[in-house]
Parts: structure tokens; sequence; C-alpha cells
């Protein structure tokens, strides 16, 4: 026979779980969708006026504002002054989603940060450093310095309230799968997390959803939707650069998708690609750029339909 003690306990726990149901069913029953942010740099290096009415064009909910040389909408951005900028942002109803700052490095963000944070936006995507590629237990070990050293950067963008999200690049400390799967495992971090980035996991595509689980949520604020081409690092036909948007290459987003869908995944997504040479726009016109961003978008959606 239970101890008066225990029933209490147990009748409380109870009681508990009956209270917290409704929410649980209310959670689980809100409809998976991806929050999408529009890359300035598709646009190479278009006035911000031309960029900032194509956000709500394609579906996204913010600006993703780059830097030279892939864009330079960020130097505009600074050669406007933040009041004016902030104007602008308001004219065409848009917000700061996220800035890519590649050349700052993961050490320098600290202005950025706060510049994002000064235009509603939430995160700041940049590389990482140390060993070139390494696998195994020298993976671990380079995540492990690497959050060590983001410590102090990490503790301000919690401060700010802004994520920093790590690109897992080739030839960085943050690309082979078990870089990454040691970064899930070591971060302890909210304001730290990865800008995952299929096109550099191609050697291992099979291993993608797989990678997206072990991360889960807490670790994935931004998401490239974007995959391997020869075109992305040499001239080639616009065909093959192409071929880098959801949809035009050879992954199938399905698995991709759902298990970003059983993580519930919250963070952000760019349908991206680059051109070659950096800079240029992705397509000749900015109605195009757009057209093709959409098109890529219906692809998604699509794989999102199919795997409710």
């Amino acid at each position: 026979m239970l101890s008066r003690r225990d029933f209490l306990r147990s009748a409380g726990l109870a009681a508990a779980a009956v209270a917290a149901a409704p929410a649980l069913r209310a959670q689980s029953a809100e409809p998976f969708r991806l929050r999408y942010v529009l890359s300035s740099a598709m646009y190479g290096y278009a006035p911000l006026a031309e960029v900032l009415p194509e956000v709500a064009k394609t579906g996204s909910e913010s600006i993703d504002i780059w830097c030279k040389v892939h864009g330079d909408q960020r130097e505009q951005a600074a050669a406007l002054g933040d009041e004016a900028f902030a104007a602008l942002l308001s004219k065409h109803g848009v917000k700061v989603g996220v800035s890519t700052r590649y050349p700052l490095g993961p050490f320098k963000l600290q202005d950025e940060m706060a510049w994002v944070k000064k235009h509603g936006g939430t995160t700041v995507v940049c590389g990482s450093t140390g060993p070139k590629n390494p696998a195994g237990a020298a993976a671990k070990a380079a995540i492990a310095k690497f959050l060590e050293d983001m410590k102090p950067h990490a503790a301000k963008a919690e401060e700010l309230g802004v994520r920093i999200a790590i690109e897992n690049h080739s030839n960085q400390a943050l690309h082979h799968p078990d870089s990454l799967r040691a970064f899930a495992e070591l971060n302890k971090s909210p304001a730290l997390g990865v800008a995952f980035a299929p096109h550099h996991l191609h050697e291992w595509a099979d291993q993608i959803p797989a990678l997206l689980r072990d991360l889960g949520a807490r670790n994935l604020p931004f998401m490239y939707f974007q995959e391997h081409s020869e075109g992305i690092f040499k001239k080639a036909s616009k065909e093959e650069e192409l071929r880098q948007m959801a949809g035009r290459g050879k992954l199938d987003y399905r698995p991709i998708v759902k298990a970003l869908r059983d993580i519930r995944f919250d963070g952000q997504v760019e349908l991206f690609m680059h051109p070659t040479p950096r800079g240029i726009p992705v397509l000749p016109t900015t109605a195009e750029v757009t057209g093709l961003i959409n098109e890529s978008r219906a692809y998604v959606e699509k794989c999102v339909r199919e795997t409710a």
C-alpha cells in the first residue's frame, strides 16, 4: 500500500500532467513551417532600395545582409548610417534577420552583434578557426578548443539576445561530420550554434538527416538550402551553376525536411547559391533572381507537404 506521502506525491504528479496536457497538445498541433530569410548576396551589388522589396515577394520574414565580396549591402547600410538605414527598412516593411560577416571571423563580432540587435536581427553568421577538416579524435579536440575560445563571445551574444551561427565550411575546423557531432556533444551555450551547410557535406550527403538530428534544434539557428555544384568554385555553364538551388540538383530534400520536422526546427533557412565570379547577381535581373528563389521555395514547400 502507498504511504500517505507517496499517495499525495503521485496525486500531485498526476494533476500536473493533466494541467500540462492541453499545452503539450497545442504545441504538437502547431503546424511545421520554415522561416525563410532572403540573402542580399543573391542580387550581387544591387542597391538596398532594390533588394528590400524582394523580401516579401520571396515569402521571407527578414533579410540577410551580406558584405563584400559576395554582396555589398552591408557597406551600403554603413554608408547610409543607422538612422537612414532603419528608415529604409521601415519604408519597405523589412527587418534585418541575419548579418553574414565572414571577414570578421568569430572573434571580432561584438560591434556587428550590437548592430544586428539594433535593427531587430537575431543572428550573425561566420566561420570557425583551427585546423582544416579534422576528423575523429582530432575533430573533437579542435571543436573543444574552439568552443572554449568562443566563451566570451558567446557570452556577449547571450547578453545582447543574438546568436552566433558557425558555418560548417570546407577547409575549416567545423567541416567534417565528426566535427559537427562533436559540436552537438560539447556546445553548452544557447547563444552559439551551427549555420548548417549541406553543400559542404556533399561527400557525406547520406549523413545529413542524421547530423541534423544529432545537432537538434537547439544547435541550429540557421541553415542554408544549397547543394554542391561544380559551379560553386569555378566558371561553369549557368545550368550547372544553378544546380546549387534546392530542386535543381541531385539532393532529395524530403529526408532533410523530415529531420527538421522531427527535431521541431525553428531556425532560419536561406535558399542560396554562389555565382562565379562572386559579387554578381545569380541571374541578370532582380525579377529573375526572385523568380529563381520562389521556384526553389515551391520545391521545398512541396517537400514539407510530403513529409507531413
